[in-house]
């Protein structure tokens, strides 16, 4: 795997740069953030994401290590691959991204295009306590997490009524960010996959 990679910058392109490392053109796919910081001929270092498919390997680069470790974690959201997590990166900062998941700001997600109601409740979902808040950057506590259950019923195909009630039965008392996933599938489980 790559991880950083520093060398000469060889061109800029509207998604893309192409950076000299040893005498070979590394071409890195990035952030327009990132892209717009970077001169021809000026020397520039990468904190890098290799990803591997069959027919391609392609290189995406960050200047920051946090942006390069969300977007690793952006990607293990089961249907959200290296483009999209990228295009959530040119709309949010890793810092905006951690608060928005901590929050559950179900809108801030919906910003970037290609992320619907369903991508946005499944990410709420999944990057719960996968996602660090920078140091000294304390989000606002959320006194209960059972809104981020029943948002993602209703994300998932169920009407807000019967989502609320199943909720009410599995989780009478508040829960914590942490149980959201168990109180999920309880709920899912206790609804009997009957949509309302």
């Amino acid at each position: 795997m790559i991880a950083q990679l520093s060398g000469t910058v060889l061109s800029v392109r509207a998604s893309t740069a192409v950076v000299e490392v040893g005498g070979v053109g590394m071409l890195v796919h990035s952030t327009p953030a990132t892209l717009a910081e970077l001169r021809a001929d000026q020397e520039a270092r990468f904190f890098t994401h290799l990803v591997v498919r069959e027919e391609s390997l392609t290189l995406f680069g960050f200047t920051a290590e946090s942006e390069r470790d969300t977007f690793e974690a952006l990607q293990s959201v089961q249907g959200v691959g290296p483009r999209l997590a990228l295009a959530m990166l040119a709309v949010h900062s890793p810092e905006s991204l951690s608060h928005a998941v901590a929050d559950g700001d179900r809108k801030a997600l919906e910003q970037v295009p290609g992320i619907g109601a369903k991508v946005a409740a499944r990410l709420l979902l999944e990057l719960g306590g996968k996602l660090a808040l920078p140091q000294g950057s304390a989000s606002p506590a959320v006194p209960d997490a059972r809104d981020q259950v029943e948002e993602a019923l209703v994300a998932l195909g169920w009407n807000q009524k019967a989502a609320a009630k199943a909720v009410e039965n599995v989780a009478p008392e508040p829960i914590a960010d942490a149980d959201v996933p168990t109180t999920l599938k309880a709920a899912l489980k206790a609804m009997g996959g009957a949509r309302g």
